[in-house]
């Protein structure tokens, strides 16, 4: 492997670094251009392209999960739990790959882990109507923006593909945790 292919990975600048600002857009651009949607491990690691939107590919990826939900949301519970379950291994994998095609470990396109993530949150829903989808979409996009602990220690402490999958993994347990408790143990619920 030539200096050229190496990937990335956290690689941090020295705090006298004078380059350009536009260096690390830049280096985004490029990485971007290393994915080939042709590439079934990059097609589902963008979660179909969603993560590709220029503005926001995570929320864009987590609102793209939706339909996918629906689908899961006709399998009955054990079903949809080793689906995500499977989603979660296969995740590693092709978060890991992707992330080395491109050089950049967790690059913004690379939203496979939202989908999980949003996977596991809708589990908890009381009821499969449009409010419930919003508070679970609304409370996993705040955690895996803000990254509470123990989010971060998760992002901040793995690396890989498990490094990409687990922080959001976790943003969707707590989420779910958060909708259950609003929705069975809320006094009169929230909707």
């Amino acid at each position: 492997m030539t200096q050229d292919q190496k990937p990335v990975g956290h690689k941090k600048r020295p705090a006298n670094y004078k380059g350009k600002t536009g260096d690390h857009v830049q280096d985004m651009a490029a990485a971007k251009k290393r994915l080939d949607l042709r590439n079934p491990w990059h097609l589902l690691a963008t979660g179909f392209g969603s993560g590709l939107f220029p503005i926001g590919p995570g929320t864009a990826g987590s609102i793209a999960a939706i339909p996918f939900w629906m689908v899961l949301t006709y399998l009955p519970w054990q079903v949809y739990s080793l689906v995500v379950m499977f989603s979660i291994c296969i995740g590693v994998y092709l978060c890991r790959q992707t992330a080395r095609d491109m050089r950049v470990h967790d690059h913004g396109s690379i939203v496979w882990d939202e989908f999980v993530g949003m996977w596991i949150t809708l589990m908890a829903l009381p009821t499969n109507d449009w409010q419930w989808v919003l508070a679970g979409f609304v409370i996993f996009r705040i955690l895996d923006i803000w990254k509470p602990w123990p989010i971060r220690w998760f992002d901040r402490n793995v690396q890989g593909g498990m490094g990409i999958m687990i922080d959001d993994v976790v943003a969707g347990i707590i989420a779910a945790g958060i909708i259950y408790l609003i929705g069975h143990h809320w006094p009169l619920g929230l909707f």
